[in-house]
C-alpha cells in the first residue's frame, strides 16, 4: 500500500491504487488500520470478560487500533450493552462498549 491516504466508498468495484492493487482486498486491511477513540477511562484484560487479569488502562480520549473483534462477556457501557470485545495488542481486550467505532456491530474481523 502506497505511503497516500485511500478513501474507500461504496461503489468501488474494480477499483485499484496505482500500484496496482485492489483495493477490495485492502478493506479488510483498511478496517483492521482505523483507529478509534476511548470514551471514558476502561481496563484493558487480558481476554473478552472482566474474569480476565487487568493487564492495563486506557483513558478516555485515546485512540485505539482495533485488530479484531471477538464475542465475550456482555457488559454494559457508555455506548450501550455488548458482548463484542475489542484486541487492540497481544493479549490486550476492551469492551466494545467503551470504543466509540459508529457501529453497534463488528468494525474488524473476528478474532
Amino acid at each position: 500500500m502506497s505511503s497516500e491516504e485511500l478513501t474507500v466508498t461504496a461503489g468501488a468495484v474494480g477499483a485499484a491504487e496505482p500500484d496496482g492493487t485492489d483495493i477490495a482486498e485492502m478493506d479488510v486491511e483498511a478496517a483492521a488500520a482505523r483507529s478509534y477513540p476511548v470514551v471514558a477511562d476502561v481496563n484493558v484484560r487480558s481476554g473478552p470478560g472482566t474474569s480476565y487479569a487487568k493487564v492495563g488502562r486506557v483513558q478516555a480520549g485515546t485512540r485505539v487500533s482495533i485488530s479484531c473483534q471477538r464475542p465475550g462477556e456482555t457488559v454494559t457501557g457508555p455506548t450501550g450493552t455488548s458482548k463484542i470485545w475489542d484486541k487492540i495488542g497481544t493479549g490486550r481486550y476492551v469492551s466494545d462498549t467503551y470504543v466509540r467505532t459508529g457501529s453497534n456491530g463488528y468494525v474488524a474481523p473476528r478474532c
